[in-house]
């Protein structure tokens, strides 16, 4: 498997410093990408009364292409959004700036992109939370004429372009587009679309049939499901040969890529993070390719 990082966007703060240190320390200890959230803005839970979201106004997140445009400059990790909310964004947008990481990165850039569940955010941004689903499906066919024509006309339900194209092209025509997943319909989406999938599972049983269904759907669409990928997260709880049990059930389950996530294990400084990193290093080495 292709092992990487979750950049941890909800406990890293907001200095460049920490970016940069984190960025180039989990390069030296042979990760292959780093894989960043999305959240433009969080809800005030003061505003909205009986706020369950996992995040909120206060919680820090740093946008991914923006950083993206950083971390090309000091680093050869692929980068990976895992996932950009692509239907509360304008598509042609980020067609250029997925185009922009592609071509700063050489070509080392996965566009991970989902649905979301924040109603506050899409309101914020003036997109519909309700069509959310059939906006993604519209612009992902979209963005992948954009990256490989230098000149394109569609009209959509959602979008519009005459005539238009973005300069430079990508150096991956198209960018490989990955599909944060979690329901019946978003799974048959994945297999249907989707260069690889981030499923939203452990595995086991549940995993096992998420997977039938991409597959299924991926040959009805004519499409080989072997050449999908899938990409699976494991959590540090403590333990680098907990970790390393996790990892090997991923690697069972058929898993081409997997980020370790150190967010949530109450980790409290950047040195911290890249600690816990070093010794998941070690314990993942026999899974890496």
């Amino acid at each position: 498997m292709r092992i990487g990082v979750v950049f941890p966007q909800t406990e890293i703060g907001g200095g460049a410093g920490a970016v940069r240190g984190y960025a180039l320390r989990a390069e030296e200890l042979g990760y292959g990408h780093v894989l960043a959230y999305d959240h433009v803005v969080g809800a005030d839970p003061a505003v909205h009364a009986g706020w369950q979201g996992p995040y909120d106004v206060t919680t820090t997140f740093h946008e991914p292409f923006v950083l993206f445009g950083y971390l090309a400059g000091i680093t050869s990790l692929e980068l990976v959004t895992g996932i950009i909310i692509l239907p509360q964004r304008q598509t042609a947008l980020v067609a250029k700036q997925a185009a922009e990481v592609d071509l700063l990165t050489g070509g080392r850039f996965r566009l991970g992109v989902g649905l979301g569940w924040n109603a506050v955010e899409y309101e914020a941004l003036g997109q519909d939370f309700s069509s959310r689903g059939r906006r993604l499906e519209e612009q992902v066919g979209l963005l992948r004429r954009l990256w490989t024509e230098p000149s394109v006309s569609f009209e959509g339900r959602f979008d519009r372009v005459t005539g238009a194209g973005l300069a430079p092209l990508p150096v991956q025509r198209p960018i490989p587009v990955w599909f944060g997943a979690q329901s019946e319909p978003a799974y048959r989406r994945a297999g249907r679309l989707a260069d690889g999938w981030f499923p939203q599972l452990r595995p086991g049983p549940e995993l096992d049939e998420a997977r039938r269904v991409v597959e299924q759907a991926a040959a009805e669409a004519g499409r080989d499901p072997a050449a999908i990928g899938m990409e699976g997260r494991i959590s540090w709880r403590g333990s680098a040969e907990k970790l390393a049990e996790h990892a090997a059930t991923w690697r069972d389950a058929g898993a081409s890529h997997v980020s370790v996530n150190t967010m949530g294990a109450g980790l409290r400084t950047v040195g911290e993070h890249l600690e816990v990193l070093e010794a998941a290093a070690i314990a993942l080495k026999p899974f890496a390719r």
